[in-house]
């Protein structure tokens, strides 16, 4: 049995797509910094396709009831596909520490959850001080 054209133009659109779209794509390659930081690009991918066709009459009916000599009607058919490659944010891993900096506008909602940690153990430190101080004075 053979393929149906429209297979054939299914299969050449999603292997373009394919080619296309890879983890690369969506998790960037790593760049160091001379500071010794690596930054990993993070990116939103969203594709689409579509394909379609259609079989058509011939205007010259043969005696086997098909649109040419080989009992085959004719074909007409496209497809197409379409990517978007989005930066969402940057992972930064250095230091001891890995940060994850979006790209969108909520950052610095996003910069203050992350120093949250960081604020809470330096105010621990200043009330320890603060503590060990007070039990010195007479």
């Amino acid at each position: 049995m053979e393929d149906h054209p429209i297979q054939g133009l299914m299969k050449t659109a999603m292997e373009s797509l394919k080619e296309m779209v890879e983890v690369n794509t969506i998790v960037g390659d790593p760049v160091e910094t001379p500071d010794g930081n690596v930054i990993i690009p993070i990116s939103r991918v969203s594709f689409g396709f579509a394909a379609g066709g259609s079989e058509f009459e011939g205007a010259e009916q043969n005696d086997s009831g098909g649109g040419n000599s080989n009992g085959k009607l004719p074909f007409g058919g496209g497809s197409g596909g379409g990517v978007t490659v989005q930066p969402v944010a940057f992972l930064v891993v250095g230091q001891g520490q890995t940060r994850l900096l979006p790209v969108d506008n909520n950052v610095l909602l996003d910069r203050l959850i992350d120093m949250a940690p960081q604020l809470m153990s330096q105010l621990q430190n200043v009330i320890r001080k603060d503590n060990n101080n007070q039990n010195y004075k007479i």
